[in-house]
């Protein structure tokens, strides 16, 4: 673990020195005409804009996304929100003894209590059809990536081993929703949760900084994850064509609007279950780290959240999880 205090811990005005990685590297023109590096840097626990003034010509060539840089800077706040000005900027080289997984936050849970509890979750599916069907796209090389990736870039579970931390949130609400609605198919629902973001570990890229990948822009993780359900389906013979639809309806309406990207809207009882546990998993997440992001700048509300379309109110004694990491 790095010797250096986070970038969510540093208060407006303090001076720091730090190893961050480059996630955003571009030269742009002040009104000035005077040249500037525009950056975008992260540690674990923050992902912060950066401007280096002057000073940058040696070195401008060689800051491209991924590579690490070790900065000397004050963290500043413009137009209400926060950034960095870099007054000394250089690359890191071997004897500093860092990597690209220094920077890459990651969940707090233990990544071997999720897989368990993920293999717990598969074994309880009863219906021979869907139990099939997630052994198969969930094979041993498909499964490590799922259990590596984001669940998204910025927004929620946008970390290391998200993607499967929020898939379990996922099922645990799903599960409580058949307690109180047995009237629900729990296999089907909890199928559908397990696969209705499997795309993404096709959508989204996470070596050196979280991204979309080519394929994640042209297709999108929804579609990548049907084509994949499809693709199994054909490898199962006497798969019900009925149970097939219903369960790609799961993962083509799990977004639950048109205009959020959905290629249908809820339709049915477990569809409407996934939808509104997919809402409630990643906006208590998303917005738990951005009130973590913003506690230490000394206000009662957090800066504007374009995703949410509101400021929220930080309480005196709110802790994250991430201090953890």
């Amino acid at each position: 673990m790095l010797n250096q205090k986070r970038l969510n811990e540093l208060k407006i005005g303090e001076e720091f020195t730090a190893f961050l990685i480059v996630t955003r590297s571009e030269v742009k023109t002040a009104k000035n005409g005077k040249p500037f590096m525009n950056l975008e840097l992260r540690d674990q626990s923050a992902l912060l804009p950066a401007k280096v003034w002057s000073k940058f010509d040696d070195v401008v060539d060689d800051v491209k996304e991924g590579v690490i840089v070790k900065i000397a800077g004050v963290l500043e706040e413009f137009n209400g929100a926060l950034q960095i000005r870099i007054d000394q900027i250089r690359l890191s080289n071997e004897k500093d003894n860092v990597a690209s997984d220094d920077f890459l936050p990651r969940s707090v849970r233990p990544l071997n209590e999720m897989i368990d509890e993920l293999n717990s979750v598969i074994g309880s599916i009863t219906n021979p059809f869907l139990h099939n069907l997630i052994r198969i796209i969930l094979s041993e090389e498909n499964l490590n990536k799922f259990c590596r990736t984001p669940a998204g870039k910025a927004w929620h579970h946008a970390y290391l081993h998200g993607l499967l931390e929020h898939t379990l949130e996922i099922i645990k609400i799903c599960d409580l929703m058949f307690v109180l609605h047995p009237e629900l198919n729990r296999d089907l629902l909890i199928t559908g949760a397990l696969l209705h973001d499997f795309g993404k570990t096709e959508e989204l890229t996470y070596e050196n900084s979280f991204d979309y990948s080519d394929k994640g822009k042209l297709i999108g993780h929804i579609v990548i994850s049907a084509i994949e359900i499809e693709k199994a389906v054909l490898k199962i013979p006497g798969f019900p064509a009925e149970l097939k639809d219903q369960l790609m309806h799961l993962v083509l309406s799990h977004q639950g609007k048109l205009e959020f990207a959905s290629p249908v809207e809820p339709k049915t009882l477990e569809a409407i279950v996934l939808y509104q546990a997919d809402e409630l998993s990643a906006k208590t997440n998303a917005y738990k780290y951005a009130i973590a992001a913003d506690r230490n700048r000394g206000g009662k509300w957090t800066r504007f959240l374009q995703l949410a379309n509101t400021s929220l109110y930080i309480p005196d004694n709110f802790t994250g999880e991430e201090e953890n990491r």
